[in-house]
């Protein structure tokens, strides 16, 4: 299995991050794969195959740790990508919520 588990929500409080300048402040460190839990449930197929996909956004998935586990809010594409790459880490910013 690639993820912890496949989620289709946020259960965790709103954190009021939404852009990637508000990302910024977030160090990025590597996480693992099978450790996430992702908040979509669906991948956008013209996200995951662009050359371009990460060039507009953060270069870092956004991963919210909430009571221990560690939620996948922005990047499944990235996940995925890495996935077929068959690499078991991903750089992303993980902020942590009491």
């Amino acid at each position: 299995m690639i993820f912890k588990a496949v989620g289709d929500a946020r259960p965790y409080p709103d954190h009021g991050r939404v852009t990637p300048a508000q990302w910024a402040d977030v160090p990025p460190r590597q996480v693992r794969l099978d450790e996430l839990v992702t908040t979509k449930r669906t991948l956008d197929l013209d996200a995951l195959l662009a050359e371009d996909s990460t060039f507009y956004g953060d270069l870092f998935a956004h991963v919210v740790q909430y009571k221990g586990v560690m939620y996948l809010e922005d990047g499944l594409h990235r996940a995925v990508r890495a996935a077929l790459q068959q690499r078991a880490l991903l750089h992303a910013r993980v902020l942590v919520l009491s």
